[in-house]
Parts: structure tokens; sequence; C-alpha cells
């Protein structure tokens, strides 16, 4: 099992004094364990995406918006640094990669993120305005080497509940939502949401829901 409590301290606390650590994906995985880093290109959001989507999700200051699966919070905490008139949460089932997101949070000292450890059916929706999904049920279709860990069921009975969850969770949200999948088949997109941008090139899209 993945283990928090050893987030490297190579950057000062409480402020963020280097903003470099925010360029290149090396640089912002260099704060976290070496396994971690391993997990990065396979697992997190790049800071290139995650700097993109939250541009579109927080475009409206005081937005509330949900990482659907946030791992080690490598998105949120991206997005909070550089939109910090908006909120960022992460719900993450994984209590190790919730400890490792806290403790990475604390460093960078970044106030506009919260991050829930529970599975994300538990949640009231309702919170939150707008959503970023990096297909984090897609490893219950891979192989054992794929895995994060073997700590949390895997199975495709799995994938297809959660996706039907999220299906019926984002359809009941109002007009005006804006959604930004990445690396995602579009099965849990509801025919009300329409694509205003989109990269074919990485499977990332942009939607606002307009019925």
């Amino acid at each position: 099992m993945i283990q928090a409590g050893n987030v490297r301290q190579n950057i000062m606390t409480n402020e963020i004094k280097d903003t470099s650590v925010f360029s290149t994906d090396v640089s912002f995985d260099d704060v976290y364990p070496r396994e971690i880093r391993r997990l990065s290109k396979s697992h997190w959001t790049s800071v290139e995406v995650a700097k993109k989507a939250a541009s579109f999700l927080a475009e409206i200051p005081g937005s509330c918006v949900l990482d659907i699966g946030s791992g080690v919070g490598k998105f949120c905490l991206n997005a909070g640094h550089y939109y910090r008139d908006s909120h960022f949460f992460g719900v993450e089932q994984r209590s190790s990669l919730v400890e490792i997101a806290k403790e990475t949070q604390q460093l960078l000292g970044i106030q506009n993120v919260t991050f829930i450890n529970a599975n994300f059916t538990q949640l009231d929706f309702s919170e939150f305005d707008h959503f970023y999904f990096f297909n984090s049920f897609y490893e219950n279709l891979t192989g054992e080497q794929d895995w994060i860990d073997d700590y949390i069921d895997h199975s495709e009975s799995l994938y297809n509940y959660y996706t039907g969850y999220l299906y019926k969770m984002l359809e009941t949200r109002p007009p005006g939502t804006r959604l930004v999948t990445y690396q995602s088949l579009f099965e849990e997109i509801p025919s009300g949401y329409q694509v205003v941008e989109n990269d074919l090139a990485i499977l990332y899209n942009c939607w606002i829901k307009t019925e």
C-alpha cells in the first residue's frame, strides 16, 4: 500500500514561494514520493491539462469544482494555484492517497482546495457547480499491472456501476453545469451536454449542459 508521510521537503511551507514547482510535470511530481512519481504518467493529470481544464471550470469566480477520483491531488492543487477565486474539491476513496494530497497541499500552502476521503457515490452533488473527470473508473477494466494498488476492489461490474451512477448524477445537474473529461469513453455523458472545446489527440473535452 502506498504510504503517506514522505512528501519531499524541497519547497517552502505555508505559502507558495517557488512558482516554478507548477511549471512542468517533472518539477511538480518531484514534490511527491518516488512511488507516486512512477504513477504520474498513467494516473495523475498533467500540469498542462490541469491548468487548461481549470480555466474552463473556474471561468466564473466563486465556482465549486469537484474532481471525481482525485488521487494525490495533482489536478486540484494546480487548479487551486492558478485560480484562487474558486474552490476545488477532490474526492478519493483511497485514504493513503488523500493523506499524500493533504500533505502536499500543506507543503504548497494552497488554501482553496479540500480533499474528501470517500467513494464519490456518497457525496451530495448539489454542493458543487462543475466537475472534472480523468476517467478514474477505467482502472476497473485494466490488468493488475496497471492498478494504482490492490487495496480496493476492481471489476467490470464496478466500472459499469460507477459509470451509470455518474451518468445519472450529471443528468440531474442544472443547465450551465460545466464538465471536463479526460481520457473518457463518453459513456458517462448524458445527451444534454454539448462539447464546446476538445482535443482529440488526448481525448480531452469540455462540456456545458444546455438542457
